[in-house]
């Protein structure tokens, strides 16, 4: 299995988790022309993905799903809620008939050679969800914009090989930047991002000796940069109760507008 981050932050997310028989995307909040750089980039065309996974609708996350869809008719998954959203988005204009199918939180189905699971989450959408994917002996999850996490996220992405983890901004960042005092409140609130400090915390509770690759993504434009997320987390884990130190994890940051490494799992 595969893992790589086209794009990912709070400008535009998609995500591509595949094996050599099954290639899947989560989300595509970015253009048409950056997902197909972004697949030319792993040797994938459009034609050849077996589905797209939405983990809401809100526009960082779909923004590019109309004009992908009605070139490849590439089938988009998501929540029956997720799927009224969609619905609602005229800025995608009109979707080929069929291609929006349904699927139901807790509840894996197989798409090609792999196993999905949607999970749910807390923010401030539509019946969100994170994904995870298995196949192969291998398994990997997707848990961005989920504004906090209990013992059900935990019980969800426990025994990853690889993760896709939100670490979308530092809390004296926000508090202190330009965001309005509302909008802040919404960031920091249990339907918003986690925090550096809290994605560090989540990933001491699911860390074991096969998690080969940790991605932190979500990063904040305006109250985040890579380097501070990635000491962060490091230090949450060193700081924890758990027996690893920061350094013993392979974690890199995604970037906005750069694909990441391809990580093999």
């Amino acid at each position: 299995m595969r893992l790589c981050s086209i794009a990912s932050g709070s400008s535009g997310n998609c995500i591509y988790i595949g094996d050599e028989r099954t290639h899947l995307l989560v989300d595509t909040g970015i253009s048409k022309k950056r997902v197909e750089q972004g697949l030319s980039l792993l040797d994938i065309k459009g034609e050849e993905l077996k589905g797209i996974f939405v983990t809401h609708e809100h526009i960082d996350h779909i923004q590019g799903l109309g004009v992908f869809c009605r070139k490849y008719r590439t089938p988009v998954f998501a929540t029956k809620g997720t799927i009224e959203g969609i619905r609602r988005c005229s800025s995608l204009g009109k979707l080929p008939e069929g291609i929006l199918h349904e699927i139901r939180i807790d509840e894996e189905f197989m798409l090609g050679g792999l196993a999905v699971t949607p999970f749910a989450i807390s923010h401030d959408a539509n019946e969100p969800s994170g994904y995870r994917i298995e196949g192969g002996g291998k398994a990997a999850a997707v848990a961005t914009d989920l504004g906090t996490y209990d013992s059900y996220i935990i019980e969800k992405l426990k025994n990853l090989d690889g993760i896709v983890l939100e670490a979308n901004h530092d809390t004296h960042m926000l508090e202190v930047g330009p965001y309005p005092y509302p909008l802040k409140q919404r960031v920091m609130g249990d339907t918003g991002h986690l925090s550096n400090e809290l994605s560090g915390r989540l990933l001491c509770a699911i860390l074991h000796d096969g998690l080969k690759a940790v991605v932190l993504g979500h990063l904040s434009k305006e109250n985040n940069y890579a380097e501070l997320a990635y000491e962060t987390v490091k230090l949450e884990v060193s700081l924890g109760d758990n027996p690893y130190r920061g350094e013993d994890i392979p974690i890199i940051v995604a970037k906005r507008d750069t694909v990441s490494d391809i990580i093999a799992l």
